[in-house]
Parts: C-alpha cells; sequence; structure tokens
C-alpha cells in the first residue's frame, strides 16, 4: 500500500476540484480513473479502467487530502500510483502545494 498526502495551496478544496474534475471527464466518457462505490461524505474510491486496484482518498483538516493506493498485486501499484500522480499534475499543478509519498 503506498500513502500520498496532498497539501493543496492556500484557500484551495482540493478533494472537491478531484471530484468535480472526475465528474466532468465521466460525463464525456474520458479519463481512466473512475469513482465507484458506494458515495461518502469527503471520502472517494476510484478504480482505473485497466489497472486492477483502487485508489481512496479523503478530506481531511485544512483541505489536505489523503490517498491510499493498492492493488489486486503490490507488483503493479506503482502503476496506479503513476497514473494518478500524472492526474493530479495534469490537472491541479498550479493548486497543490505539496505530495508527499509514503511506503507501507
Amino acid at each position: 500500500m503506498i500513502r500520498l498526502t496532498i497539501s493543496p495551496k492556500e484557500k484551495e478544496n482540493l478533494y472537491g476540484l478531484l471530484v468535480k474534475r472526475e465528474l466532468a471527464l465521466r460525463k464525456q466518457n474520458k479519463g481512466t480513473l473512475h469513482r465507484y462505490g458506494a458515495k461518502k461524505k469527503n471520502e472517494e474510491k476510484w478504480g482505473h479502467t485497466s489497472k486492477h486496484g483502487w485508489i481512496r482518498f479523503q478530506r481531511c483538516i485544512g483541505q489536505v487530502v489523503v490517498a491510499t493506493v493498492q492493488a489486486r498485486d503490490q507488483s503493479e501499484e506503482w502503476e496506479l500510483l503513476t497514473s494518478f500522480i500524472g492526474f493530479l499534475d495534469r490537472s491541479f499543478r498550479e493548486s497543490i502545494s505539496s505530495i508527499v509519498i509514503s511506503y507501507e
């Protein structure tokens, strides 16, 4: 399991931006990361269209987003991580202050 701590720049609602971006891409039939599972307040679970695994993330204090990346096969976690970080970089580069990666 890989844990990411994503700190937004000042006054940015990064969690809200992530949810809105995924919804917009899904409506256009685009993107590889899609929400699935039960809808919960301040918590999301996304799956990848071609990778076997999921990304769970939640909003924390100070608008920080904590995400965990898990794959069915641990050797494939790096692919999900790469996909998610690429999505963050392409869509939210101006809104993110830092990303910390922890391996567990």
